[in-house]
C-alpha cells in the first residue's frame, strides 16, 4: 500500500534527477524505480493521478514532449532532460523581451541604452518648439475670438433676435462636443448626480452671462461692449471681499480705479450709448462673477474640455425657456422670413452655423491656453484680446468714436492689465509660500 501512495505521487513524464552528484544518466532500472520515490528535490508540485501500477513497457512506448521543465539549478549547469524513453529532450530557453528590461531599468532611474539596429523614438514637433506651439494657441485664440464678434455682430444687424442666437451658439457647441465624444476625442468623463448639482450654478450663471452678453453686443456697438466687460475685474474684486469674505490688498483696489475711470469716460461720450446695452453688459459682468465663484466650489478632477461641455449642455437647458417666451412670437411671425429675405437662406443658415462653432472654439482654445502658460502671460493675453477685438470692431464697422470715449477705452484697458499683472504676481507668491 506504501509502494502505491508513492507511485501516486508523481505525475511527471521527464524529471531529470541527479544522484549522488554523478553526471551520469543511471540505467534505465535504476532510474524508473527511483523515479516513483516522490521527489522533493526538483522543487514541483504534483497532482495525485489514479492509483495503480504502469507497466515499463507502456511508460517507454509514449511519446516524449517537445520540452521539459527542469529546475533552475540543472538548466543554469547545462544539463538537459531525460525523458522517461531514455531520450535526451532540448532545454527550452524563454526570450526575454527588450520591453520588460526597459521597463525594469526605467523603474530603476537607470539609463537605458538602446541597442545597435533599433532607432530611438524621435520627438514631436510640439516638443521641439513649445514656443511656437504656444504662439499659435494665442494667435487662434484671438482670430476666433476676432471673427466671432465680428460675425456675431452682422447678424444682429439683420436678425437682432439675441436670445435666439444665444441658443444657437449653444446648440453648434454642444453638437461639436457630441460629436468630439463620439469620436473619443477627448473620452467622455462620466457625471453623476454629485457632480451634475455641482455644476449646475455654474452653468446658470454661464448661460446668463452668455444671453446679456449678446444682448449688449445686439444694442450697442461691440467695442463699447467690450469697455464696459472691462470692469469684470472689478466685480471680481468685490465679490471676493464682501462674499466670499476674502481679504483684497489695498493694491489691487488702486490699480482698479482706472479701469473704473476709464469705463465710465467712454460711457459719457458713446455715440451708440442706450441704457439696455450698458445694463446688460453689467449684468453679464456680475453673472461671470458669481461663475467663477461658483467654478471654485465645484472643482472637479474632470479635464477642463468636458467641464466645458457639460456646463454648455446645461447652460442649453436654461437658454432655452427665454429665448421661446420672448422671442418666439415674433420670430414665428416675422423674424426668420425677415431675416431670409434680406440675406437667403443658406447664407443665414451658414451664419448661425459658423458664428456658433467660433464661439465654442474661441472658448475652448481660451481655456487650452490657460493650460499651456502661466497665470500672468494668460493674465496680459486676456487684455490685449480685448484689445484687438476693439480694434478690428471699429475697423470693420467704421464706428465712430469720440476723442474721450477712445481715451476713456484705453485708460480702462491699461488699468485691466496692471491689475491682471498684480494679481498674477500675488497668486505666484501664494503658490510659492505654500510649496514651501
Amino acid at each position: 500500500m506504501a509502494s502505491a501512495t508513492a507511485m501516486a505521487s508523481l505525475r511527471i513524464p521527464c524529471v531529470r534527477q541527479n544522484f549522488g552528484g554523478s553526471l551520469n544518466p543511471k540505467p534505465d532500472s535504476a532510474r524508473l524505480s527511483m523515479a516513483f520515490v516522490a521527489p522533493s528535490r526538483a522543487g514541483v508540485s504534483y497532482s495525485l493521478p489514479k492509483l495503480g501500477f504502469l507497466r515499463r513497457s507502456e511508460l517507454e512506448t509514449r511519446p516524449a514532449p517537445l520540452h521539459a521543465v527542469v529546475p533552475q539549478s540543472e538548466f543554469l549547469a547545462g544539463k538537459s532532460p531525460i525523458g522517461l524513453n531514455g531520450s535526451t529532450l532540448p532545454l527550452r530557453r524563454r526570450r526575454i523581451e527588450p520591453s520588460t528590461v526597459c521597463s525594469a531599468a526605467a523603474a530603476d532611474g537607470d539609463e537605458i541604452a538602446v541597442p545597435s539596429g533599433l532607432e530611438k523614438p524621435s520627438q514631436s514637433f510640439a516638443d521641439k518648439y513649445p514656443a511656437l506651439i504656444t504662439g499659435f494657441f494665442f494667435f487662434m485664440w484671438y482670430l476666433l475670438n476676432v471673427i466671432f464678434n465680428i460675425l456675431n455682430k452682422k447678424i444682429y444687424n439683420y436678425f437682432p433676435y439675441p436670445y435666439f442666437v444665444s441658443v444657437i451658439h449653444l446648440v453648434v457647441g454642444v453638437a461639436y462636443c457630441l460629436v468630439s465624444w463620439s469620436l473619443g476625442l477627448p473620452k467622455r468623463a462620466p457625471i453623476d448626480k454629485d457632480l451634475l448639482l455641482l455644476l449646475t450654478p455654474v452653468a446658470i450663471c454661464h448661460a446668463l452671462g452668455h444671453v446679456m452678453t449678446n444682448v449688449s453686443f445686439a444694442t450697442v456697438a461691440v467695442s463699447f461692449t467690450h469697455t464696459i466687460k472691462a470692469l469684470e475685474p472689478f466685480f471680481n474684486a468685490s465679490a471676493s471681499q464682501f462674499v466670499l469674505g476674502q481679504q483684497i490688498p489695498f493694491t489691487l483696489w488702486l490699480s482698479l480705479a482706472p479701469v473704473v475711470l476709464g469705463v465710465s469716460m467712454a460711457s459719457l461720450t458713446e455715440l451708440s450709448f442706450n441704457w439696455t446695452g450698458f445694463i446688460s453688459a453689467m449684468v453679464s459682468n456680475i453673472a461671470f462673477t458669481y461663475r467663477s465663484i461658483y467654478s471654485k466650489k465645484a472643482m472637479t478632477g474632470m479635464d477642463s474640455t468636458n467641464v466645458y461641455a457639460y456646463i454648455s449642455i446645461i447652460a442649453l437647458f436654461f437658454c432655452l425657456p427665454p429665448a421661446i417666451i420672448i422671442e418666439g412670437p415674433k420670430l414665428m411671425q416675422h423674424g426668420f422670413a425677415d431675416a431670409i429675405s434680406k440675406v437667403g437662406l443658406t447664407k443665414f443658415l451658414s451664419d448661425l452655423f459658423w458664428v456658433g462653432m467660433f464661439y465654442h472654439l474661441y472658448n475652448q482654445l481660451a481655456t487650452n491656453t490657460l493650460e499651456r502658460v502661466a497665470p500672468l502671460t494668460h493674465a496680459v493675453g486676456n487684455v490685449l484680446k480685448r484689445v484687438f477685438v476693439i480694434g478690428f470692431s471699429i475697423i470693420v464697422f467704421g464706428n465712430k468714436i469720440s476723442s474721450q470715449t477712445a481715451i476713456g477705452t484705453s485708460i480702462a484697458i491699461a488699468g485691466v492689465a496692471i491689475y491682471s499683472f498684480i494679481k498674477a504676481k500675488l497668486e505666484e507668491e501664494k503658490r510659492k509660500a505654500a510649496a514651501s
